[in-house]
């Protein structure tokens, strides 16, 4: 049995490209189209399945959707026959069709992980259609990279995996991939019971039938994706929409200001740090839904 949000509905939507992608939807307009809409995007190696605490708490006030990126979950996975496949632009893209297909032009975003980094590509090129932007554990992909110095960085050693030419990763991961995604899980948990038994087999599932499309992701984000920042950066872009960053202390562990980096792209930013650990929504769910409730009010 596929594990989802309690009470949610499970639709297919088209994304761009012909890609489709599986979203649960539910809240108070998911019916009458009342309640403003959020839309909340996973991490690694996670799926949708990961916002079921603070999507049924924002389902009150919100219409509330929840997607599968491609290349995870349910979602399509095509094959990477170009680095825009698996692009934040091009993920970013998707999210927007997605809401678009359920009526909504406007919409609030808030992404965890990989899925922060989607959310911080359609707050730059998508700024008419975002009306807020939340943003969980991550800084933008230019700047991760600059950050990741000497040996500290090695808790990132998975993103120097996947960035490598196709074959040996897909190949390496393939072999061994309840140990290599479970060792994320198990590593970065500030609280494991945050991860009951069956949610980390969903995860484990999900992330095994999906080996190719994640290590195109990561791997886009060792090229185009810098490339569409470093453009950005360039021309000066900023988020024009409120931001909310809710991270773990990682300036202090990798030697750099934290709030200071994410001021730079977002002039109007609330930078908050969390005593939890990386999977904060699943660890901490009343402190994130009330982030995301109080960054809705601004």
């Amino acid at each position: 049995m596929t594990l989802t949000i309690p009470g949610f509905d499970q639709v297919r939507l088209p994304g761009t490209d012909g890609v489709e992608l599986a979203a649960a939807v539910g809240g108070s307009g998911s019916g009458s189209g009342s309640g403003s809409p959020v839309v909340l995007l996973h991490g690694f190696p996670q799926t949708h399945l990961m916002w079921r605490h603070v999507a049924q708490r924002l389902a009150d006030e919100h219409t509330v959707i929840c997607p599968d990126l491609r290349g995870y979950g349910a979602s399509d996975k095509p094959a990477a026959t170009g680095p825009e496949v698996y692009s934040k632009r091009t993920m970013a893209a998707d999210v927007v069709a997605l809401a678009a297909a359920l009526g909504h032009e406007r919409f609030a975003l808030v992404g965890h992980d990989r899925g922060a980094l989607v959310a911080f590509r359609a707050g730059l090129d998508h700024p008419e259609t975002l009306t807020h932007l939340g943003i969980l554990d991550v800084v933008p992909t230019l700047d991760m990279w600059n950050v990741l110095h000497g040996v500290p960085a090695a808790v990132g050693y998975h993103l120097f995996l996947m960035a490598q030419p196709p074959g040996l990763p897909e190949t390496m991961i393939a072999n061994s991939a309840d140990v290599y995604f479970g060792s994320f899980l198990d590593a970065w948990a500030g609280d494991p019971a945050a991860l009951p038994e069956p949610v980390r087999a969903a995860y484990l599932r999900a992330c095994a039938a999906a080996v190719p499309s994640i290590v195109a992701d990561y791997r886009a984000s060792a090229g185009i994706d810098i490339t569409h920042d470093q453009a950005d950066r360039d021309a000066g872009s900023q988020l024009a929409m409120p931001v909310t960053v809710v991270q773990q202390d990682w300036g202090t562990h990798l030697g750099y200001d934290a709030a200071a980096v994410w001021r730079a792209w977002a002039p109007d930013l609330d930078h908050r740090l969390t005593g939890a650990g990386h999977f904060m929504a699943e660890e901490a769910p009343d402190e994130i839904t009330g982030a995301i409730r109080d960054l809705l009010l601004r």
